[in-house]
């Protein structure tokens, strides 16, 4: 059964659509609905065979003569969208020696070219039906499988048999001729170049040391230069006839159709579809195995050492089992649930050590069935200090605990309530599952080799398990988790010398004696308990804003709440907080306190109530707990639900009322912050993650990344000096959308948000703080001390900020659209420079400047010339003469149908309305919303274009690697790699 131990997935918020016009691309005249291969109710789906978990009667199943196998429903969310995904049994693992990073070369090489579709054409074509490439349209290949992603949105028959037909031309005949392999490899390789360095080489090393003597230690998807370099179409072909077949094929598809509709086309797509030669089986990818003479009972094998001099320290072991196929039973899945309970109480405890001021920066325990290849249970840890040995003995103390000694039944009770509420708002959203993750869900059951479940059945199992769990059996549980044929480990380390593979072998044979100091008591802590915020404030004004059936009240305080009651999304309530003035109150000397303040100032807790405290409060109930630091504003953040939205908005206005100054989470922050520092110039991403937003802003100190020198210098008296006058700043708006009832939300405001004391909004001179743009001229240079044939180029113009010119913002982005794609075409399809260059337009609506539209690529140190070049030829171009048709529709259609689709989300008008009880013009401005999205012309683009491309040279920035100028000559001297 899916998602069982991975519950806690974190899954991206989705938001739904509703799309509005129909796209020129039309196919051939669809077939009726009437496939001929659906299982019948009396029948076992194919994903069920062996298995007792009830059926999720949704899904309609098919299995084709050829032995491809299908699953389609019918879902709404978002309204008129499908969502496809082709998934091939075949990824790295199904490599031989010569073929790695073959998976990969095809994953590509089917967008290239196909039966229906030139080549180039993939890309327009998915535009031209409302597709965003890289999001709407795309594909992954991984050790064991090979997706192909298509989420269609306004679609129709007509659109989906088009669409059907164009994948199964991608999947059945792509074209693999020599120049097409020689066009894509230099592709693959920009990509492989742009995820290579320290990373890459510790988690190769590391992936080498934990799988040693099986296939996944050496194919990871990417493949290697010599391999993909020697690929020939011929060589190609012989994988892709190999392994792409219809035996290895799923097709999942949900969405707003007759699913009737959709297995019609999938089998008349795919139905004629024959294997070349014999059905071939997959290979053995192999089993862990203890070295000759391990002890049994601590079979400590393959241990080893990576030294990265620009990685933080990292350290990771497994318990590790071989992996075999299971029998997807309702008890399999009980045992999962008792594995996932084990796994978290140890985790509790780990972390409640780390938030004390331990050894280590965190800790976690987690077992992964992997890539089909082992089973495994993960200790995987961060040391503060080069002192390893300390950091391993006390997680391993904290184990040993967890070994010895059954838990007691609260802290079984509490983590039963944690997985509860987790079930429970399955079952509450289920009617506003997003159909992509559906399909996903499909394609994920399959590659574990697993069924699929009703949020229903998850939750019925969960509770008939909950009723066997006793503290016997969770230590039975967690034995079973740290018992296995052979343990390994891999430390990653910046220091030379610093651990032996002896050292560490030593240290994990050694017994440890256990330690329940960390084993968390039990405390009764309520929410009656808690002080209020204050009296309860009155109502000034309360109305509606004229959009939608959206209120606003005014409390006599001065806070102001916009809100918007709707069961759209059962289940679900957004709530937003905005405070104060943001960077613009963050004074010049306090860029480390404003850096640390993102991660400690939640974590030092509410009044008298640590985070210890304040997580056994939210035991049970859906809370969440953001906080951001934006141009404007400061911000909380939190999805709940209506249940636990009073609480919710206690903790929130209780932290403005009555903050917490707990030390240690601010102790916590500094090591973390330290510890990445170094980590910045391993490559060029971390060198524009360090230092572009604090370049473009024309070098405030503001925004500066902190120094180890200035992490350092950093105390908890300082932190606390900074930040509690500005959590008493003003204005406070309150946002809360979603499904609640508004008279009791609003009662709840009016004693929380309510009875705050009246805030002081920050004088003028601070609300107008400008930001500023640094000037154009030389080009400025950074260095990394990442692998030479390394680099990144930004190529950046100011823009405009504030609410006044919002609209001309939305069609920025249009332009920028514009620009990405012949970028892309520029320095991906062409030059084979750039794997995925990206023009972004940032407009600030909520402070009066700091805007920009930037040009950004990954590249070789050779080809930041050439993207300079480009990229100004592109601007150029866009303000000299407006877009032809074709181009300007590729990108205006997937715009309108994104907008079309966000808008029918709690979400997209909680981002629209923001900040509105400050500047009300945001209000009016949203009739014009999806017009200047979709109806700019192209004469008003180009205006644009040259307004803010012609009239100004742009800003250069280049990231090199260390010892090399910008034109790769002669070496530097002093490279200045920390600057």
């Amino acid at each position: 059964m899916t998602h069982f131990s991975r519950a806690f997935r974190r899954f991206a918020l989705i938001l739904p659509a509703a799309l509005l016009f129909p796209q020129p691309m039309l196919a051939q005249e669809p077939a009726e609905p009437s496939p001929q291969f659906v299982a019948q109710p009396d029948e076992t789906p194919w994903i069920y065979e062996g298995s007792d978990v009830p059926r999720d009667k949704e899904w309609i199943f098919g299995e084709l003569p050829n032995g491809l196998r299908y699953a389609v429903r019918k879902n709404g969310v978002p309204p008129d969208q499908v969502s496809i995904r082709v998934r091939i049994d075949a990824g790295s693992l199904h490599e031989e020696d010569s073929e790695r990073g073959y998976a990969h070369l095809l994953e590509h090489l089917l967008f290239r070219e196909s039966r229906y579709l030139a080549v180039g054409e993939a890309i327009p074509t998915w535009q031209r039906l409302g597709a965003t490439f890289g999001s709407d349209t795309n594909a992954h290949t991984s050790p064991t499988e090979t997706v192909f992603k298509l989420d269609l949105p306004n679609i129709d028959e007509a659109k989906l048999a088009e669409s059907m037909k164009l994948l199964s031309g991608m999947v059945r005949s792509p074209v693999l001729s020599d120049t097409n392999v020689g066009a894509e490899v230099p592709i693959v390789l920009a990509e492989k170049r742009e995820r290579g360095g320290a990373s890459e080489r510790a988690g190769n090393a590391s992936r080498e040391i934990l799988f040693a003597g099986q296939r996944l230690a050496n194919r990871v998807p990417i493949g290697t230069e010599a391999t993909l370099g020697a690929a020939t179409g011929a060589s190609v072909s012989a994988f892709y006839k190999r392994w792409y077949r219809p035996e290895n094929v799923v097709v999942s598809a949900a969405g707003d159709m007759d699913p009737m509709q959709l297995a019609a086309e999938i089998e008349k797509w795919f139905g004629d579809w024959q294997g070349e030669g014999p059905y071939v089986p997959a290979p053995d990818f192999g089993d862990p195995v203890a070295p000759p003479g391990a002890d049994p009972a601590n079979p400590v094998g393959e241990i080893g050492v990576v030294v990265e001099p620009d990685l933080p320290r990292s350290f990771s072991y497994a318990v590790m089992r071989p992996w075999r196929p299971v029998l997807d039973t309702v008890a399999y899945n009980e045992g999962l649930l008792r594995d996932a309970l084990a796994q978290a109480l140890i985790n509790r405890r780990l972390e409640a050590r780390a938030r004390a001021g331990g050894s280590y920066l965190y800790a976690q325990v987690a077992q992964d069935d992997v890539s089909r290849s082992a089973d495994m249970t993960f200790v995987n840890f961060a040391p503060l200090t080069e002192d390893w040995r300390a950091a391993l003995d006390d997680i391993r103390s904290v184990i040993a605990d967890a070994l010895a000694t059954p838990p007691s039944r609260e802290e079984i009770d509490r983590e039963l309530a944690e997985f509860e509420i987790v079930f429970k708002s399955q079952v509450e959203q289920r009617r506003v599952l997003p159909g992509p993750r559906l399909a996903d869900d499909v394609v994920n059951a399959v590659d574990i080799r697993e069924a699929i479940a009703a949020p229903e059945t998850v939750l019925m199992v969960f509770n008939s398990m909950r009723e066997t769990v006793t503290p016997e059996l969770v230590l039975e549980h967690t034995r079973a988790l740290f018992s296995g044929d052979v343990i390994r480990a891999a430390y990653v380390t910046p220091a030379t010398g610093e651990a032996t593979e002896q050292a560490i072998r030593s240290a994990l044979l050694e017994p440890i004696e256990a330690d329940g100091n960390a084993r968390i008591a039990a405390e009764a802590i309520s929410f009656d308990d808690l002080p209020p915020v204050g009296e309860p404030g009155e109502i000034e004004v309360q109305g509606p804003i004229g959009v939608l059936d959206i209120e606003r009240v005014d409390f006599s305080n001065g806070v102001k709440a916009i809100l918007w009651s709707n069961d759209a999304e059962p289940g679900r309530v957004a709530v937003k907080v905005r405070f104060g003035a943001g960077f613009r109150a963050i004074e010049a000397d306090q860029s480390v306190y404003a850096n640390l303040g993102y991660a400690a100032l939640i974590g030092a807790g509410i009044g008298e109530l640590d985070q210890e405290q304040l997580d056994l409060l939210s035991t049970g109930r859906k809370f969440g707990f953001e906080f951001q630091t934006g141009d404007g504003a400061f911000t909380f953040y939190a999805q709940t639900r209506e249940a636990d939205l009073d609480e919710q908005l206690y903790l929130f206005a209780a932290k403005l009322a009555m903050p917490g100054w707990d030390p240690n989470p601010v102790a916590r922050a500094k090591a973390a912050g330290k510890l990445a520092y170094e980590s910045y110039s391993a490559n060029p991403s971390g060198i524009l993650q360090r230092d572009l937003e604090y370049l473009l802003r024309g070098n405030d100190p503001r925004f500066r990344t902190p120094t180890p020198d200035m992490l350092d210098a950093a105390t908890p008296e300082e932190f606390r000096a900074v930040w509690e006058p500005l959590l008493k700043q003003g204005p406070v708006e309150v946002l809360v959308f979603g499904e609640f009832d508004k008279d009791a939300t609003i009662e709840t405001l009016r004693k929380t948000f309510g009875a705050l004391e009246p805030r002081e909004t920050p004088p003028e001179a601070v609300l107008n703080r400008p930001v500023p743009f640094p000037e154009a001229g030389e080009t400025e240079v950074r260095y990394h001390r990442g692998d030479a044939n390394q680099a990144a180029a930004v190529l950046a113009w100011p823009s405009g900020a504030g609410v006044e010119n919002l609209r001309e913002s939305r069609r920025l982005e249009v332009l920028a659209s514009l620009f990405n794609n012949r970028l892309m075409d520029a320095m991906r399809e062409h030059a084979g420079a750039s794997y995925s260059p990206v023009v972004r337009s940032d407009w600030p609506s909520d402070v009066n400047s700091g805007g920009r539209i930037a040009a950004l690529a990954q590249l070789r140190p050779e080809d930041v010339p050439v993207f300079f070049a480009e990229a100004e030829r592109i601007a150029k171009e866009l303000a000299s003469e407006p877009v032809g048709e074709d181009e300007y529709n590729r990108v205006v259609e997937p715009l309108r149908q994104y907008v079309s689709r966000a808008s029918t989300g709690n979400l997209f008008w909680l981002y629209q309305l923001e900040g509105a009880t400050v500047d009300s013009r945001r209000v009016p401005m949203l009739r014009y919303l999806l017009a200047d999205y979709t109806q700019t012309p192209p004469a008003a683009l180009q205006a644009l274009a040259q307004k803010y491309f012609a009239s100004r040279e742009a800003w250069r920035l280049a990231v090199i690697p260390q010892g090399q100028d910008l034109a790769r000559s002669a070496p530097v001297g002093d490279a200045g790699a920390g600057r």
